[in-house]
């Protein structure tokens, strides 16, 4: 179960997880000493730099637009925020507020798309001006979004939505609910990204209300033990590198980069016994098939995007009928094409899982939409094989055609190692004390 690290909310730990993994390996103790032992003293700064050699940071002060352009321009998932307003401070906290996620950003664009499509539907600016907390109300209720927090990140929502239906009434295209439906697919960028208050809000606002990826760096004289164990412990899917001397971040590792450079381990012996082994041998898949959360094919897309928000996790099985036969796979980051494909964002409130999988397919055949698959018999070097040459986060274990588990980066990654009594506690007394925005 997932708790907070004492003193500093957000950065979550998982010990029954990690527990749960060394009971269940079959390996050597030997082997696993010698291997951690090993990533104790490999320096982080021997690990391969991001691609360009230069980390790609995104001012807190810039547009959720702008952010959008930058991710999408240099083709990365996620950036390091800075704080615009800590200026040439040379004290590392505060200087970062945390990681903008493209997931997040996305996330945060179709709840308000859904409160604006409300407002669209009331027909008029007056009514949706009168509407607005019952807007807010009905939006927090979908999102599930009931937290102080969230309810209060909705109110510059909601007056957006008021706003949107100023617009559509202007336009004359809010007079009922179907037609207000369909405008929307096509004014989704003038509605969202363009007029205000959507088009002025900050990187700042949306890392604040998604606090999914906190800033803990490690400094470049830290070792990848550190860096493996907060990707896969403490399930954060990127760790900053800082150089503290002078005063800027020098690399970024993923859990993705990690996977991928494990694969090119491939060949030494400590590598090729693990990864000889099958899934089976090493406790995979970790999770019981009971716990592995899923959607129906007929359920309701917007669903599935919630269940993976509710629960923290970036993908998620399709399955049809009571015997979890698998037939597909959703990743969060597949609601983008909720946004670029307006076919698909016109009828997204009554659009389901199975339908938009195939509207995907059909339109974008390069998609990446792949069902990855293995058996308990599969070996872990296979499994490594296929996470590091493709873009997929998980892979699902099948018996025949039904789901039973699933392996992530993160489950990879704990195979290799384990947590030394205390290892961790002069790093979160230290690090977190002097370099973590609060």
């Amino acid at each position: 179960m997932a708790k907070d690290v004492e003193g500093n909310s957000g950065i979550p730990t998982c010990d029954d997880y990690f527990e749960a993994i060394q009971s269940r390996k079959r390996l050597p103790s030997s082997l696993q000493e010698s291997l951690t032992a090993a990533f104790a003293q490999i320096p982080v700064s021997s690990f391969p730099e991001v691609p360009g050699g230069k980390v790609i940071e995104i001012q807190s002060d810039a547009t959720i637009l702008d952010a959008v352009q930058i991710l999408s321009r240099n083709k990365i998932l996620a950036a390091p925020v800075r704080n615009a307003e800590a200026g040439s401070s040379t004290n590392w906290k505060g200087r970062y507020l945390g990681i903008i996620d493209y997931s997040a950003v996305i996330l945060w664009v179709l709840e308000n798309a859904e409160l604006a499509a409300f407002a669209l539907s009331a027909g008029s600016a007056t009514a949706a001006a009168l509407g607005t907390a019952a807007v807010g109300g009905l939006g927090a209720l979908a999102i599930g979004a009931t937290s102080p927090v969230a309810v209060a990140g909705l109110t510059l929502a909601a007056s957006g939505a008021a706003l949107a239906g100023g617009i559509a009434t202007e336009k004359s295209v809010g007079r009922d609910a179907a037609t207000a439906a369909d405008h929307m697919g096509e004014q989704f960028y003038k509605l969202l990204l363009q007029e205000e208050p959507f088009k002025s809000t900050t990187v700042k606002s949306v890392v604040e209300m998604y606090r999914w990826a906190p800033f803990l760096p490690v400094a470049v004289d830290s070792y990848m033990l550190t860096v493996l164990l907060l990707l896969s412990k403490y399930r954060l899917r990127n760790v900053p590198v800082i150089d503290v001397d002078k005063f800027y971040i020098k690399n970024f590792i993923t859990q993705s980069a990690v996977v991928r450079g494990l694969k090119q381990c491939k060949g030494r012996d400590w590598f090729d016994c693990i990864a000889a082994r099958p899934l089976s041998d090493l406790g995979l898949p970790f999770m019981s098939y009971d716990e592995v959360i899923s959607i129906q094919s007929d359920d309701l897309i917007l669903e599935g995007f919630k269940r993976m928000k509710d629960n923290r996790i970036g993908g998620l099985p399709v399955v049809e009928d009571s015997n979890r036969k698998i037939v597909g796979s959703l990743c969060i980051q597949d609601i983008r094409f909720l946004l670029l494909k307006p076919e698909l964002f016109s009828g997204f409130r009554e659009l389901t899982v199975m339908n938009f999988i195939k509207a995907i397919e059909t339109t974008c055949p390069d998609s990446g939409t792949q069902l990855p698959t293995c058996t308990p018999d599969t070996c872990l070097g296979s499994v490594i094989d296929s996470l590091a040459s493709t873009s997929v986060h998980r892979i699902y274990v099948v018996n025949g055609d039904e789901v039973i588990g699933v392996v992530t980066l993160r489950d990879v990654i704990s195979c290799f190692i384990y947590e030394p009594p205390g290892y961790l506690e002069e790093f979160f007394r230290s690090a977190i004390k002097d370099m973590v925005a609060s």
